[in-house]
């Protein structure tokens, strides 16, 4: 190995060292001290519930983990968004769990909060996936109630979601672990089943101290809303039980007991590993975000045998697509490929710019896909569409935008791995969260903004500039580097793996040797929802 590859290697070896070290504060919740407070309340953390619901040595894929992080620092933060989703396996069978983390301000839902259960429910419903929901929550976080509650995407919806998966046959348990209050109280009883877990969880529209203030009556909470009385005199949950781990028991005996799921049909053979050593991604990915690499050699790593059948490999060559096998399953892969290209000026390094006929052949790859029931693997590695006369009168608009019907309409399961750049149309036509991925995971090398770093530091220091001079301020070449610096630094922020992840713009971010389980277990959940839709472009310029 060459000393480039060892320095890339001990660049991506810390930065994925820095991602477990963050993983592993996030997984504390609201710290060591609150979790021993569930502990002597007898309950388990919402993390102990998962570890002991799941089957055994079985995977789990978590999804959101960083979610909030960083966004809620005038109220003390929320980590993960005060609740752990995932996908995992119960008694054998694929599913959704959902599990609020009382030891993040009582569990209560944060914006962020919201948004991270509808994504576990959009999840569910795409993919036909039973959920579980553990409830301990102490419902709306009160001084951010104005972005939480009344809008399209805000804590209602996720009702509006329980009847919608009701009515679409996904199976729904949710167990009453802890506080269970107001508007949160529709979503266990809108559920299948509802089991509550006694002296611990209670259930109720309004609390104890609510009652009082509104109708005078005075009452405690657990003869409110308790295990007894829900269980033996309203009815409103089916069983109770006296622990939690009594309650996840109950959980598992149901999905034991679940009929078989539908099946879409995706091809899949014995999973092999593969052939080219996957650790040798550290050193193949470069440290530097321009630095052009073979990304073919990046997917022999991740494919079975490291056998890949490459789709018009002399053709757009910006771009990389073929068939090949992750843990079994046939995949369509689509790929970016940084190059260096020669233009007046001599040679000029290219991250992934996507050209016309790079755009043209991934189109047509992709509409092969659909004709064949593959999923597709988007690996993005993007700057963007190619500008400058040439492009533009070559019909690179025209070319870019077949490229994205053809990937918007498609309707074999999609999804995407950001492993370097991620930027302005480049994500949009390599199916980035707004295009429905299923799964959207990022390395920690990724990058995601409308531009990079420098190119948009330099347009906002030239609005800058020119307004200031507008209003007849005169900006010495010392004012000017500030500015860029500042705009550079916190622009920078912004590029980060983590905000993105922070705001839910991608599931999570992950070691790369990672990649392989969650495209394997997104497409086993993707492979119990039947694709119902004929694939058809729509209108598309030739």
């Amino acid at each position: 190995m060459d000393i480039e590859f060892n320095k890339n290697e001990d660049h991506n070896r810390l930065l994925v060292a820095e991602l477990r070290k963050r993983a592993a504060k996030v997984k504390l919740g609201g710290g060591k001290k609150k979790i021993e407070a569930q502990h002597k309340k007898g309950k388990l953390t919402a993390r102990e519930r998962i570890d002991y619901l799941i089957d055994k040595g079985s995977e789990f894929l978590e999804v959101g983990l960083f979610a909030g992080e960083g966004m809620y620092a005038e109220q003390g933060g929320c980590p993960s968004g005060g609740t752990v989703v995932g996908l995992g396996y119960v008694s054998g069978r694929q599913c959704v769990i959902v599990a609020n983390d009382a030891t993040v301000k009582a569990g209560a839902w944060f914006p962020i909060t919201a948004k991270k259960n509808l994504r576990a429910q959009e999840i569910a419903m795409e993919n036909r996936l039973p959920i579980i929901y553990l409830v301990d929550s102490a419902g709306v976080y009160l001084p951010m109630q104005d972005e939480i509650f009344p809008d399209k995407e805000h804590f209602g919806r996720q009702f509006r979601n329980n009847a919608r998966m009701s009515s679409m046959g996904i199976v729904q348990v949710a167990a009453i672990m802890g506080s269970c209050v107001a508007g949160g109280a529709y979503l266990p009883i809108m559920s299948d089943e509802a089991m509550i877990v006694d002296k611990t969880g209670t259930i109720f529209l309004a609390g104890s101290y609510l009652v009082k203030a509104a109708i005078g009556e005075e009452i405690d909470n657990e003869t409110l809303g308790g295990a007894t009385t829900h269980s033996e005199i309203s009815g409103v949950t089916d069983n109770k039980f006296p622990n939690d781990e009594a309650c996840l028991d109950y959980i598992r005996d149901i999905f034991a007991k679940l009929g078989k799921p539908e099946d879409a049909g995706f091809n899949r053979q014995q999973p092999r590993p593969p052939k080219a050593d996957p650790e040798e991604i550290y050193g193949l990915l470069p440290r530097d975000p321009v630095k052009p690499y073979d990304m073919r050699q990046i997917i022999l790593r991740l494919i079975d045998n490291s056998d890949f059948q490459e789709y018009k490999a002399l053709y757009g060559k910006t771009l990389i697509c073929g068939t090949a096998r992750i843990d079994g399953w046939a995949v369509g892969i689509v790929a970016n490929q940084r190059q260096v290209v020669k233009n007046g000026k001599g040679e000029m390094q290219m991250g992934g710019v996507i050209y016309s006929d790079s755009a043209d052949k991934a189109a047509r790859f992709i509409m092969n896909c659909n004709q064949r029931k593959i999923p597709l693997v988007f690996l993005q590695d993007v700057t963007g569409f190619m500008i400058g006369s040439k492009a533009e009168h070559g019909g690179i608009i025209k070319d870019g935008a077949k490229m994205v019907n053809a990937m918007a309409n498609s309707v074999v399961p999609k999804f995407t791995v950001i492993i370097g750049n991620s930027y302005g149309a480049g994500n949009y036509a390599m199916c980035g969260k707004a295009y429905d991925p299923r799964l959207i995971y990022a390395w920690p090398s990724a990058r995601m903004a409308v531009m990079s770093g420098n190119s948009a530091a330099q347009t906002m220091l030239q609005i800058k500039v020119a307004t200031m001079k507008a209003k007849g301020i005169e900006v010495s070449e010392e004012e000017k580097q500030k500015l860029l610096t500042e705009i550079t630094e916190r622009y920078n922020e912004q590029l980060s793996p983590y905000y993105a992840a922070a705001r839910l713009w991608t599931d999570g971010i992950i070691d790369p040797l990672a990649t392989r389980k969650v495209i394997s277990m997104g497409i086993e959940a993707a492979n119990q929802a039947p694709i119902t839709e004929r694939y058809n472009v729509g209108v598309i310029q030739t």
